[in-house]
């Protein structure tokens, strides 16, 4: 198990860029098993969640290439339908959570698919009946085999129709997506997630001639096709480390301009750091964040404590509620952290409070940061990571605490940032990987 070690209290200085999208290369890399021809995609993300997909897909027997360090060519005309009933198979996809939006087009495009109940970060219950049910009405069948802990799902040929979400998951609205492509007729998916990351999933799809209306909305209408033909993509820049590098920024005292974030994707998070004191300057497509001495949180107008909390698009993403928290701790003033789409996201407040942060959990859902602003700078500990977002979270308590602190279970937040300790270091932080 690897370990960071982080001198807290230096500032950073200079620019930085964000990674590719995590969660939307999930998605379109997944995409590529939908046709049997070449899909380019570019600003690759170089973690470990979008590495492991890459690796299963190879597995599956596609063809996969690298022209460049953040460039992939995938070519799916060749599939290892015996592989995918394989005991090898489905303890690789266990260990993914990502790895469940291959479900979509393997049903569509094949007919059948075997997937085990996914991993991913323990961070409360994640039920997968949105993608089940919804699949089910374009006509597949799904049986739960207890003795293997596999789901198998058979379909003849799928047909569109009428659905209403019982949730706006991401997730499981790119899995209907992706089957509802190559279903015979018209699907319409009501109460659909429209984040950049499922605009930027049906974008691709509809370079690869698909038929998809209402993109960036919540009803999605698709005419379903034939056939689908390859296509070239690139991955947006990924608004969950452009919101880390803002909070880090401002908790370390430090000057950096963010490059090339795609602003006006990123939704009401610049908006959401403000209320919390920060300035957050756009130039041009980059953010600037000053030296902040201080900042202050804001109130609601009538003078009432500031609630932050998350929700489905636009609303603001849960990925970052955990650097609102840790942020909050050294701002001046209180805040209500509100967590509602995650039952344990909040557990990892016990390292922050063992590092002299002021924080009262209420229940699993929600905690009251009490800013203390520069009166009190937490102390250096020894932490843990629980998932990838706490961790991402503990890295900036630790860099801007006074003395040495040691993060172990690093693998999580290696995850989801691509070698987040030397693109820090190269802006003046102190981390080692050990």
């Amino acid at each position: 198990m690897a370990s960071f070690v982080i001198e807290g209290g230096y500032r950073l200085s200079g620019e930085i860029m964000p990674q590719g999208a995590k969660n939307e290369a999930l998605q379109v890399i997944c995409a590529v098993l939908l046709t049997p021809e070449k899909v380019t995609i570019h600003n690759v993300p170089d973690i470990l969640d979008v590495n492991n997909l890459i690796q299963l897909l190879r597995e599956m027997g596609v063809k996969v290439e690298r022209p460049a360090v953040d460039t992939y060519t995938f070519q799916a005309d060749d599939i290892d339908l015996a592989y995918l009933e394989s005991e090898d198979f489905i303890r690789k996809s266990t260990s993914l959570r990502g790895s469940i939006m291959i479900v979509g087009p393997l049903v569509a495009r094949f007919g059948k698919v075997l997937i085990p109940k996914p991993g991913g970060d323990k961070i409360g219950r994640r039920r997968l009946d949105t993608h089940f049910t919804g699949i089910r009405k374009l006509g597949a069948d799904l049986v739960y085999c207890a003795e293997r802990q596999v789901y198998e799902i058979t379909a003849g040929k799928l047909h569109g129709a009428y659905m209403l979400l019982d949730e706006a998951s991401v997730t499981g609205t790119a899995n209907i997506l992706m089957a509802a492509v190559l279903a015979e007729g018209l699907t319409t998916i009501y109460n659909a997630a429209c984040e950049p990351y499922l605009q930027q999933l049906s974008a691709m799809l509809n370079r690869m001639g698909a038929k998809i209306s209402g993109v960036g909305s919540n009803l999605l209408t698709i005419e379903g096709v034939s056939s689908l033909h390859g296509c070239e993509h690139t991955i947006l820049p990924d608004m969950i480390e452009v919101g880390s590098f803002i909070g880090m920024a401002a908790m370390t005292g430090s000057e950096i301009t963010i490059k090339n974030v795609a602003y006006d994707k990123l939704g009401i998070i610049p908006e959401s750091f403000r209320r919390l004191g920060i300035t957050v300057e756009q130039r041009n497509d980059d953010i600037y964040i000053p030296t902040h001495h201080a900042y202050e949180i804001d109130t609601f107008i009538d003078g009432s404590i500031m609630t932050i909390a998350d929700a489905p698009w636009p609303g603001l993403t849960p990925d970052l509620l955990s650097v609102f928290l840790v942020v909050a701790t050294q701002a001046v003033g209180s805040v209500l952290i509100h967590q509602k789409m995650f039952e344990s996201r909040l557990f990892f407040v016990d390292k922050l409070i063992d590092m002299g942060a002021q924080i009262i959990l209420c229940d699993p859902h929600r905690a009251t940061v009490i800013g203390l602003g520069n009166r009190f700078r937490l102390r250096g500990a020894n932490l843990v990571s629980p998932d990838i977002r706490a961790g991402i979270a503990l890295l900036i308590a630790a860099m801007s605490a006074e003395g040495t602190s040691r993060i172990h279970n690093i693998e999580q937040i290696d995850r989801g940032y691509q070698d987040i300790d030397k693109r820090l270091n190269a802006l003046g932080a102190r981390i080692t990987r050990l």
